[in-house]
């Protein structure tokens, strides 16, 4: 179980507005300013912990970011007619600059930033900090700088590049290029490896670390198409001997299981007494927050999304018969008739609301097991298994791809096969009757194959389609919609587009 927690103290600080007369133009005597804050270890430590609130805040982690990849890939479809409009839309392409979704992923990656360096810029400033602490917590906040940089130029491109602070409307940005931020991006994570430790104790589990630096840095490369500087990244991180693939896949999106030695970095969420808050800045009194995640998309619970077909089409059958016998098909998905709630319940199509999936010719209802409670709940609710957004297994894969692309095809199918022969998966080793090995195209046919059935569900399908189609790697196109020149990436959010005179509509993304 969870032992302990990041607790999300959030800082509010005030703005006096000035006007003509004297008496109002003021600040509050009572208020927290940042000239009054950041004195000590523990106001830097809570500044911090803002940071990861806004991470983990229904704008991001806890709702929206994993709505917003999924459906931007083609692991995902409809669980029904109860998939709300602004999803739908997304799922099908037609989406616009008043997209919900898109309009509050941008707004919540921004809120990190615009914490983040506040956070940087006083830390920095202050002379009342332990000099050991300030570095931790500059680290931590140039990481999940980082993170909401690279979250925002893969899915929108070039973007306002905010390096410091901002106090005013004044300061708004104009779009930065693509290789501006990805510039930045790489600074920050550099900087960040330097001051980050390796891992924490139990009181402080959660945090980034020089492990999600590199794995960060290593996604931020790759997504550039540098696969060199991306395998220097990936190996810092195999030579650590800090990770290791742990032998029950399922661990990996369990409760009971969080924090494991696979785990490269996981956003919290409390196990017990939590509730889900629909602040979406996850401002708030409450010490812990929990996700929506599992209502969302559990078979007993909304069921908004399921697995696509061609998903679950992509599990591979090594005997005959109807029955997929990858072992991770079984433990990322749910099929009527399979037990639930402790084996207490049988799953029936009745309980499983909305849509039917075609599997092999045929049709049945499927839902998603991954990071949801149906595994030891009855009743569909708002819960706590901890978000997994980078783990070990994604670094073997993204390593076979670095050595595939320098022409090492041998070290590449290693790395396939070592995350094959997990104890709880250990499917056959390449070459395989299906997925043959003998040149770079086959081994990254395999390469798509392997990242497809390992990480399905877990919002890395999106920048993989992003990636390889920047990079001119697909074969075919994935997204049935797909119209070149415009779905490459998302629209600039009207409300910025409203607000920023510095974006305006000649900053918007070609096709809307």
């Amino acid at each position: 179980m969870k032992k302990s927690y990041i607790f999300t103290g959030i800082l509010v600080f005030s703005l006096a507005i000035g006007c003509s007369d004297k008496d109002l133009n003021q600040l509050n005597p009572n208020a927290v300013t940042t000239d009054s804050y950041f004195k000590t270890d523990a106001q830097i430590r809570s500044a911090i912990n803002g940071v990861y609130a806004a991470v983990q805040s229904t704008n991001l982690v806890a709702r929206e970011w994993f709505f917003t990849n999924d459906l931007r890939s083609d692991d995902v479809a409809a669980g029904g007619g109860q998939l709300e409009t602004p999803r739908n839309q997304l799922l099908l392409g037609v989406h616009d600059a008043n997209n919900s979704l898109v309009g509050s992923v941008w707004t919540g990656a921004y809120r990190v930033i615009h914490r983040a360096n506040v956070v940087i810029d006083n830390a920095a400033a202050s002379t009342g900090l332990t000099a050991t602490v300030a570095t931790q917590a500059v680290g931590e906040a140039k990481f999940l700088r980082a993170w909401s940089y690279f979250e925002l130029v893969s899915m929108w491109g070039g973007v306002p590049l905010y390096k410091k602070y901002v106090t005013s409307l004044a300061g708004s940005g104009a779009r930065a290029t693509e290789a501006e931020v990805y510039a930045f991006i790489v600074e920050d994570l550099k900087a960040a490896q330097d001051a980050l430790p390796a891992t924490y104790d139990a009181t402080n589990q959660g945090r980034a670390t020089k492990g999600a630096a590199q794995m960060l840095l290593a996604r931020a490369y790759m997504q550039q198409g540098d696969y060199t500087n991306a395998k220097t990244e990936l190996q810092k991180i195999i030579s650590s001997g800090t990770y290791q693939l742990v032998d029950e896949y399922n661990d990996n999106f369990l409760e009971e299981t969080e924090f494991n030695k696979e785990s490269i970095w996981e956003v919290n969420f409390l196990t017990s007494g939590g509730t889900f808050n629909w602040n979406t800045d996850a401002d708030g009194a409450s010490a812990g927050e929990e996700t929506v995640r599992t209502q969302e998309y559990s078979g007993i619970g909304w069921r908004n999304i399921i697995p696509s077909n061609s998903l679950l089409a992509e599990f591979e059958k090594t005997t005959k018969g109807d029955a997929k016998t990858d072992p991770r098909y079984a433990k990322s998905v749910y099929t009527t008739g399979d037990k639930y709630n402790k084996d207490q319940s049988v799953l029936t199509d009745a309980v499983q609301n909305g849509f039917s999936s075609m599997v092999d010719g045929k049709e049945q209802k499927i839902s998603w097991r991954k990071f949801t409670l149906m595994y030891k709940a009855g009743t569909s609710t708002t819960g706590g298994i901890n978000q997994r957004i980078m783990r070990y297994a994604e670094t073997l894969l993204a390593m076979a791809e670095c050595e595939n692309e320098a022409g090492n095809i041998a070290s590449a199918v290693n790395y396939l096969n070592m995350v094959r022969s997990r104890p709880s998966v250990a499917m056959p080793a390449y070459p395989t009757a299906n997925y043959p090995v003998s040149t770079k195209d086959q081994v990254f046919n395999a390469i798509v194959h392997e990242r497809r059935v390992e990480l399905n569900g877990e919002e890395i399908r999106n920048k993989d389609i992003l990636r390889w189609r920047k990079n001119g790697k697909l074969k075919t196109e994935p997204l049935a919609y797909f119209q070149k020149g415009k779905h490459e990436l998302l629209p600039i959010p009207q409300q910025e587009i409203d607000n920023n005179p510095n974006v305006g509509l000649k900053g918007q993304n070609p096709g809307y």
